[in-house]
């Protein structure tokens, strides 16, 4: 089992930055791979960013690419979201989730956090 928690969600400004993190317990961090997703009302969740489990390879959504940024550090355990020149079609809430493959399919990630809310106001 892997627990994950996620935090720094809140209201911003369009044009400013925000920093998600995620914190892991449970498992070996570095055995997966790690992602980030999110979920706006009345919509399917949607893949964001995900990194390998070394934080060797990172793959994005096309519309986050040169805005988000996706980092760990396997030595804390936890997982984060750099988020810039927010927009508000980012508004969603966001989960982090841990598979064993790097991947952008919701389907294949076996465990998930709470979520946090991130609020992009025009």
């Amino acid at each position: 089992q892997v627990q994950l928690i996620e935090s720094g969600g809140g209201l911003v400004e369009a044009g400013n930055s925000l920093r998600l993190s995620c914190a892991a317990s449970g498992r070996i961090f570095s055995y997966y791979a790690m992602g980030w997703f999110r979920q706006a009302p009345g919509k399917e969740r949607e893949f964001v960013a995900a990194i390998s489990g070394l934080g060797a390879t990172t793959i994005y959504r096309d519309s986050v690419k040169g805005r988000f940024n996706i980092s760990r550090d396997n030595a804390k355990d936890t997982l984060y979201l750099q988020m810039g020149s927010l927009k508000p079609e980012d508004t969603a809430v966001y989960y982090c989730a841990a598979s064993r493959y790097l991947e952008d399919n919701p389907t294949k990630y076996d465990y998930w956090g709470q979520g946090t809310q991130v609020t992009v106001s025009s």
